[in-house]
């Protein structure tokens, strides 16, 4: 199947219509397929039902779809239910099962990349590199804000990817790590839904002042106690919470991380006129994403 293009969306974007029986899973695909992106990531719990027991006919079903829009599957969105049972966590064996259970869907489908859910343990991601090399599927940590490259848990990870090396593990990178300026329509919707337009402003300005530049993270956990010492309402404290779980890291980090980049989660808070996402300087970070070699997908 021929690529038509880097650009590819989330079926998570879709889930309210998908919920709502407003579009079908098919009808998914071929949205995305209109607008140019032609990469498709997918929910199988969400929309998929039956899975992980899913027929024959269904597989067969979906390459067909992706026949007949020109799409291509890009990433298996796994889940790790580590507290499934009420009285117990799932034990190492049941988790390396469960990934594996998943590398097996995503091959069937046809995907790339899995995108592991951050809380997955490192010894977990290890006995299961050799199936997924197996299997031809990248297994791709996904690191989100609040976390960062140079987390603790993130570090973890890279340490034992580095024995494997990049080509059947590493890591999915959202864009939400970027944040440079605090989102605007998110500071409307805490004014709408009850913030005063004083404290959101105190919180914005405290968050751009402190993102941006070459330093590490800001750490922003200070802000909620600052804002309930001005005397700030529940939309007020919301607003502080927002500030300290966005995240602002310097792009030319990217640079040490290139090969273990597989897959990217290219979100946007706001897009204005000019097609140019308000918070996230996305010009800062694409370029380096092709300096570094990056031929995946840029997931909406």
């Amino acid at each position: 199947m021929t690529v038509k293009a880097a650009r590819g969306v989330t079926l998570y974007s879709f889930q309210q219509a998908y919920y709502l029986r407003e579009m079908s899973l098919e009808d998914c695909i071929a949205a995305c397929a209109g607008m140019g992106a032609y990469g498709i990531e997918t929910l199988a719990e969400q929309m998929m039902p039956g899975f992980p027991d899913l027929p024959e006919s269904f597989y067969g079903q979906w390459q067909g779809w992706m026949e007949r829009y020109g799409t291509r599957p890009t990433a298996h969105d796994m889940f790790l239910d580590i507290r499934r049972w009420k009285d117990r966590s799932l034990t190492h064996e049941e988790m390396v099962a469960s990934v594996r259970r998943d590398i097996d869907h995503a091959a069937r489908l046809g995907c790339e990349v899995i995108r592991v859910i951050v809380i997955t343990p490192p010894e977990v991601i290890e006995d299961c590199i050799p199936y997924a090399a197996e299997r031809r599927v990248k297994l791709a940590l996904e690191i989100h804000a609040p976390r960062h490259f140079d987390d603790e848990w993130i570090q973890r990870h890279y340490a034992t990817y580095r024995k494997y090396g990049p080509e059947w593990v590493g890591f999915t990178l959202d864009m939400g790590i970027f944040v440079e300026r605090f989102p605007r329509v998110i500071a409307e919707r805490l004014v709408r839904d009850g913030a005063s337009e004083q404290m959101v402003r105190f919180v914005v300005e405290s968050y751009d002042a402190a993102a941006g530049g070459s330093g590490a993270p800001p750490d922003l956990r200070w802000l909620r106690a600052e804002v309930e010492g001005r005397g700030g309402n529940a939309q007020d404290l919301r607003a502080a919470d927002f500030a300290a779980r966005m995240l602002w890291s310097d792009p030319a980090r990217l640079r040490d991380f290139m090969p273990y980049i597989h897959h990217v989660h290219a979100k946007f808070y706001e897009m204005t006129d000019e097609c140019v996402e308000y918070s996230i300087p996305y010009e800062r970070v694409v370029p380096i994403l092709l300096e570094g070699g990056f031929r995946g997908y840029l997931s909406s």
